[in-house]
């Protein structure tokens, strides 16, 4: 008898490590799927984040490329030149296939978001923008320069 009591005992000790070891095994899996939605949301933040890096590394150099537009349309208005109109097609070509559009600011209500006052002149309706000294673009909706404008008072 004392040897079928410790064949009881021993069959329910293994029962119990079995059971222990079903739980840890449990605990375990559960923590790896854990640990694997977190490593998958973290990769999806990351592959966000290198995204919009991406998006807008080039605004700098647009940043420096948009007074030489400037420049090419004075010069457009103020010489009769075949090249130069060309030449500014072919640089606003290029910045609008990289996002970069324009702010339309003459005859608009003035926004501040958007543009900034340089001087106040004589005008038919307050608040709206009477000439524009030098144009505001947007990066993909983003504001990369804002506009100078004259208002009406």
């Amino acid at each position: 008898m004392a040897q079928e009591d410790d064949v009881k005992n021993e069959a329910a000790d293994l029962k119990k490590d079995l059971e222990d070891a079903k739980a840890k095994c449990e605990e375990y899996l559960n923590g790896w799927k854990r640990e694997r939605a977190d490593f998958l949301n973290y990769k999806k933040d990351e592959m966000e984040r290198i995204g919009e890096l991406v998006k807008y590394a080039n605004e700098e150099l647009i940043l420096k490329i948009l007074p030489i537009l400037d420049n090419l349309c004075l010069a457009s208005q103020h010489i009769s030149d075949p090249g130069i109109a060309q030449i500014k097609k072919q640089l606003e070509n290029f910045l609008q296939k990289e996002g970069i559009e324009p702010i339309e600011t003459v005859g608009k209500q003035f926004d501040p978001n958007t543009m900034e006052i340089v001087e106040g002149v004589e005008g038919k309706k307050p608040g709206i923008v009477a000439e524009e000294t030098q144009k505001g673009y947007t990066m993909s909706g983003k504001i990369i320069r804002v506009a100078k404008v004259k208002i009406s008072k």
